[in-house]
Formats: structure tokens, C-alpha cells, sequence
């Protein structure tokens, strides 16, 4: 009989168990030194020191300018004769301004040559010419119907719409729509006295009656003309301009 001999089964050894890995502790971060503030008594005699540094400094450019007086003075009036050179050089180029002003002779040929934008700088100057100096061109895409505006030397506020055509008086109408558009803005906007329209060209029929009843100007060729080449002053070849304002 064969026998059976038992075998003993060693147990199954088990993996060993894994440790949870520490968690390593961030350094603490190390506060900066405190700066050690200085006694209020400190910084008392440091504004003293300061204080008396200053004093001696100017005591000492107070004693050198005593000896050396001459010094600021001729500065002064080294100053003094730039500051006259510079008021006399103004003077004479505003009296030159002003004598080209009023020599200026435009012809409708050569405002009939001009484009719109040099139209309206040519009417900037006439104006000038009659003495308000303050006129400036103003037209472009948001001149809300002013092109020109000037206060005469009487104090009345002038605003004037200008109406180029290249081909002058064969060139078309100025109508009705345009002085509406202008009247609409002129005097709530602007606050004008005078409401101008001037063209090389010419208006259409309806234009004076609704001018009259707009209290509008218009000025066409043939006024321009007259203007423009003359010496008089435009009010006083317009009818029924407004009378000057009070302290003017």
C-alpha cells in the first residue's frame, strides 16, 4: 500500500505595506528686521542742521552778491532790454499784419479761381480787413451752417455761410433750403447779430423775400465784387445792419 504523505502549504507571504509619505513642512519664512526707528529728538536736530545749512548757504550767496553787485544788475537789465527787443519786434509785426489787412484787393477772377475751403479763408480776411480781428474760419463736416465767424469792432457777432461756384454766375442758384438751414442754427447756436450768406454766384428769386422775413443778408456777386476790391467795410454797404451793442 502506497502512503500518502501530507504536504505542509507555507502560507503566502504578503507585500509589505506601504508608509503614507510625510509631508515635508514649508520653511517658515524669516521677517525682516524691523528698522529701528530714530528718537523723535533725532529727527528734530536733523531738521535743525538742515534748517541752519540752508541759512548759512544763503547768508554766503547774500555776501557774495554784495561784493559782486553788479552782477544781478546787469542780468536785470540785460533782461529788461530782450524783454523791450521782444514787445517792439510783436508790435511791428502786428502793425505789418494790419497794413496787409487793409491793403487787401481781391478781384471775383481770382475768387472765382478759389476752391470752397479758400473761399471761405478769402471772406476770413476781408472781414479781418474791416477790423474784426477775431474772425476765424470755421466750416467742415460739423460747422452746424457757420462757415465764418467775427465780432465787428461795434460788438455785433457775425456769422456768414459761404456758397462757392466754380463757374460763378453761370453756375446754379443759390436756393431757399440753403438759407433755411442756416437761419435754423445761426442765432440759437451761435448767438449771431448778423446772419450772412455771401456766393460768387447768384440767388434764386425767392431768396430776398425769405432773406427779408429771416432778417438775413445776402450777398451775391455783384456786392462781393464791390467789397472785395473796395476799402469799405461790408455793414456799411448792407441795409438794415443791426445798430452796435450797448458799450460797444
Amino acid at each position: 500500500m502506497t502512503r500518502h504523505t501530507r504536504t505542509r502549504r507555507t502560507p503566502a507571504r504578503r507585500p509589505p505595506a506601504r508608509r503614507a509619505p510625510t509631508r515635508r513642512r514649508a520653511p517658515a519664512l524669516r521677517r525682516a528686521p524691523a528698522r529701528r526707528r530714530l528718537p523723535r529728538h533725532d529727527d528734530a536736530l536733523g531738521r535743525a542742521g538742515l534748517a541752519v545749512l540752508a541759512l548759512a548757504l544763503l547768508l554766503a550767496l547774500v555776501r557774495w552778491l554784495a561784493a559782486h553787485w553788479w552782477v544781478p544788475l546787469g542780468l536785470a537789465l540785460a533782461g529788461a532790454a530782450a524783454w523791450a527787443w521782444w514787445l517792439r519786434r510783436r508790435a511791428e509785426r502786428t502793425r505789418g499784419e494790419r497794413a496787409r489787412q487793409r491793403a487787401l484787393r481781391l478781384g471775383l477772377g481770382t475768387l472765382d479761381a478759389l476752391d470752397h475751403r479758400q473761399f471761405e479763408y478769402a471772406v476770413r480776411d476781408l472781414l479781418r480787413r474791416d477790423g474784426c480781428l477775431d474772425a476765424e474760419q470755421v466750416g467742415g463736416a460739423n460747422d452746424r451752417g457757420a462757415d465764418v465767424l467775427a465780432t465787428d469792432p461795434y460788438g455785433r457777432r457775425w456769422l456768414v455761410q459761404c456758397k462757392h461756384r466754380r463757374d460763378g454766375a453761370a453756375g446754379p442758384a443759390v436756393g431757399t433750403p440753403d438759407l433755411q438751414r442756416v437761419n435754423g442754427t445761426a442765432r440759437q447756436l451761435h448767438g449771431a447779430d448778423v446772419v450772412l450768406v455771401v456766393t460768387n454766384g447768384r440767388f434764386s428769386g425767392k431768396c430776398p423775400e425769405l432773406a427779408g422775413a429771416l432778417r438775413m443778408h445776402l450777398v451775391g456777386r455783384e456786392l462781393l465784387g464791390t467789397w472785395a476790391s473796395g476799402s469799405r467795410p461790408l455793414w456799411e454797404l448792407l441795409p438794415r445792419v443791426p445798430a452796435p451793442r450797448r458799450g460797444a
